[in-house]
C-alpha cells in the first residue's frame, strides 16, 4: 500500500510525532467517521486537520464556534433576491469534505445540533429543503477539557456520533519537542500545510473507502468478540448506560480501515483492541457515584478488553 505510506509520509512533514493519533485518523476518514479531539490548546488539532484535507486532497473548512453562532452560520440559510424574485440558498461552511468545528462546546446546544444531522445522516436542511453533502464527508471537532466557563457540554446524544474520541497530548519527549522547533526553523512559516502535495485525490480516496466496505473480510468470531466487549462494558457495575450497537458498529469499521492501512484484506483481533478505548470509553455513561472521577470510563474499556477471550485460530 504505497498510497498509505505516503500519506503517513507528507502528513508527517507539518505534523510531527504522533504516529498513532494520524494512523487513528486517517482510519476514521476511510469510513467517514467523525472524530472528536479531547485536548489542551496549542497541540496542533487544527494543523492536523489541515494537514489530512491538503493530502487526500479534500476541500477544507474550519468554524470557530462562539456563544453567539447560530446554526445558520453553519448550514446556510435562504436569502430573498428581489431582482429574480426568489430565494436564494446561500450554503454554508458545511458544505466542504473536512470540516473542523473549532472549541465546539463554546456554542449553545441549538447550535451544536444543527451539526447533528449532517453527521449522521450526510444531510442538511435548509428552511425545509434537504441537500446532500458531497462526498467524503467527516467532522474534526475539538475542545478543551480543563476549561469549564462559559462551555456548553455536548450531549450524549451528540458525543455518540463521534467515531472516535482522541487526545493527542504533549510532546512524549525532550527530543520530539526539540524536533518540533527545528521543524519550524525548516518551514520558514507558522503554516507548512501550504507546502504539502496531495498524495490521492477525492475520487481516489472515495475508491480507497470503497475497498474497505467492500474488500475486507471480519471473521464472525472477530463479531463476537467485538459483542462481548461491548456487552461487558455494558453491564459493568459502574455504568449506568453502556454503549449502544452504534458502539460496536464503529469499532467494527474502525477494525476493517486498519486492516486497510496494514495492507490487509482480514482483520485481526489487533485491530479491534487498537481502537476499542478510543471508539467506546466516550459512550459510556457512569452511575452518580462515579461520574466526579476522571480516567474511569477508560479503565472499564480496558478491563473489558482483559476479561473477553481473544479469538484465536482464525481461518479466512
Amino acid at each position: 500500500m504505497s498510497e498509505i505510506k505516503e500519506i503517513f509520509e507528507e502528513i508527517g512533514k507539518a505534523f510531527i510525532g504522533h504516529e498513532d493519533v494520524v494512523r487513528k485518523v486517517l482510519a476514521s476518514a476511510l469510513v467517514n467517521g467523525n472524530v472528536l479531539f479531547e485536548d489542551n490548546p496549542g497541540l496542533g488539532k487544527t494543523l492536523l486537520a489541515k494537514a489530512f484535507a491538503k493530502v487526500l486532497g479534500l476541500n477544507y473548512r474550519r468554524i470557530q464556534f462562539t456563544p453567539d453562532l447560530l446554526p445558520s452560520d453553519i448550514i446556510g440559510t435562504k436569502v430573498w433576491r428581489p431582482e429574480k424574485g426568489i430565494f436564494e440558498v446561500m450554503k454554508g461552511p458545511i458544505f466542504t469534505n473536512v470540516l473542523l468545528a473549532d472549541e465546539i462546546n463554546r456554542a449553545p446546544p441549538k447550535t451544536q445540533s444543527a451539526l447533528l444531522e449532517a453527521m449522521e445522516e450526510r444531510q442538511v436542511t435548509i428552511e425545509g429543503e434537504t441537500f446532500k453533502l458531497d462526498e467524503p464527508f467527516f467532522v474534526i471537532a475539538t475542545q478543551n477539557p480543563l476549561e469549564f466557563e462559559g462551555t456548553y457540554p455536548l450531549p450524549e446524544a451528540q458525543l455518540d456520533r463521534f467515531l472516535l474520541r482522541l487526545s493527542i497530548g504533549y510532546p512524549k519527549s525532550e527530543e520530539e519537542e526539540v524536533e518540533i522547533l527545528r521543524a519550524r526553523l525548516r518551514w520558514q512559516k507558522d503554516d507548512p500545510t501550504v507546502d504539502l502535495s496531495p498524495v490521492v485525490g477525492r475520487e481516489e480516496f472515495l475508491r480507497m473507502q470503497r475497498k474497505v466496505e467492500s474488500e475486507i473480510k471480519i471473521h464472525d468470531d472477530i463479531l463476537r468478540y467485538i459483542a462481548r466487549i461491548v456487552r461487558t462494558i455494558r453491564e459493568d457495575e459502574r455504568v449506568e448506560a453502556g454503549p449502544s450497537p452504534r458502539g460496536g458498529l464503529a469499532l467494527m469499521k474502525l477494525a476493517k480501515a486498519n486492516a486497510f492501512i496494514e495492507g490487509r484484506d482480514y482483520v485481526i483481533p489487533d485491530d479491534v483492541k487498537m481502537f476499542a478505548i478510543e471508539a467506546l470509553s466516550h459512550r459510556i455513561i457512569l452511575r452518580p457515584e462515579y461520574s466526579l472521577e476522571r480516567g474511569v470510563e477508560v479503565e472499564i474499556v480496558k478491563e473489558a478488553l482483559e476479561a473477553v477471550p481473544v479469538p484465536k485460530g482464525l481461518r479466512y
